[in-house]
């Protein structure tokens, strides 16, 4: 890799995080955005029970009064519980009575610690995140780090921090959970059985003899079902691997008795307007 991405500047912002975004890009936002807050209005909670999973990747500085603002509006419509409840709640084959969310986050990234948990703790939101373990403590001042962190996002390089091991041993006592996302942040659907069994194995182990703790969730990087994974392999890898959930990227609401092995998840950005989780969440 030549040295001029290696030196890349740390992205510290979603400004930066999206600078490279073409105006076509940008329009076709701007027009999908218009469009939700026209759908918006007519969108509606009343009578709907559920479990959903917001999940984001990212609270970078000029993030942080969005996702404030999203939580405390979430915080309206229903009640944030812990992955491991949810997953019981699903699991336990009485009917949910209310709403419920658990908020996720893939990736590991170290803004959030900077960002996401001091309003996290501060609101008692319980929060897990997805770690791919072979980025975690990598550094971005080391050059085969940062060559390595820029091929998180290969279709578009960019210097995006992740926590370290301590950092994320320090955020156990705050609501932060924590569950894989493979060693490699792997495209499962191009990986044999074998393999696939050694990246949900792997980062498993890791995070457990890391951490202390149990590792009981797993989110696809990507994560859309016959895209990036084969419904039919890697959920049932998971499962015999002693995983209790496999989280896709496929949105909607879960209730009980559902497919805790085909989890799905709301994405988010958060500095989206209430508006926009208003519709999608209602969905």
């Amino acid at each position: 890799m030549s040295s001029n991405r290696v030196s890349a500047p740390i992205v510290r912002t979603y400004r930066e995080f999206g600078a490279r975004q073409s105006p076509l890009g940008r329009m076709r936002g701007l027009v999908r955005k218009a469009a939700v807050a026209g759908l918006s209005a007519k969108a509606s909670f009343k009578g709907q029970s559920w479990v959903r999973f917001p999940c984001y990747h990212h609270v970078f500085a000029d993030e942080r009064k969005g996702f404030e603002r999203q939580l405390q509006y979430m915080r309206t419509i229903g009640e944030f519980i812990p992955m491991d409840d949810a997953i019981e709640m699903i699991t336990g084959g009485s009917p949910i009575d209310g709403r419920y969310f658990s908020v996720t986050f893939d990736d590991g990234f170290r803004n959030c610690l900077e960002h996401m948990m001091p309003i996290t703790a501060e609101l008692g939101v319980p929060v897990i995140i997805y770690l791919p373990t072979d980025y975690i403590g990598r550094d971005a001042s080391t050059p085969s780090d940062a060559e390595r962190m820029l091929r998180f996002y290969p279709e578009d390089p960019k210097l995006v921090e992740f926590l370290n091991w301590d950092e994320c041993r320090s955020m156990l006592g705050h609501g932060v959970s924590f569950g894989s996302h493979t060693v490699n942040h792997a495209h499962l659907i191009e990986l044999g059985a074998d393999a696939i069994t050694d990246e949900l194995k792997r980062s498993k182990e890791a995070i457990e003899e890391k951490l202390g703790i149990a590792c009981r969730h797993f989110a696809c990087p990507w994560g859309k079902p016959v895209v990036d994974f084969d419904p039919a392999v890697a959920p049932g890898i998971a499962r015999a691997l002693g995983y209790s959930s496999f989280a896709a990227s496929n949105r909607g609401a879960m209730r009980a008795g559902g497919d805790v092995f085909m989890l799905t998840r709301d994405h988010m950005v958060a500095d989206w307007e209430n508006f926009q989780l208003r519709y999608f969440l209602s969905r």
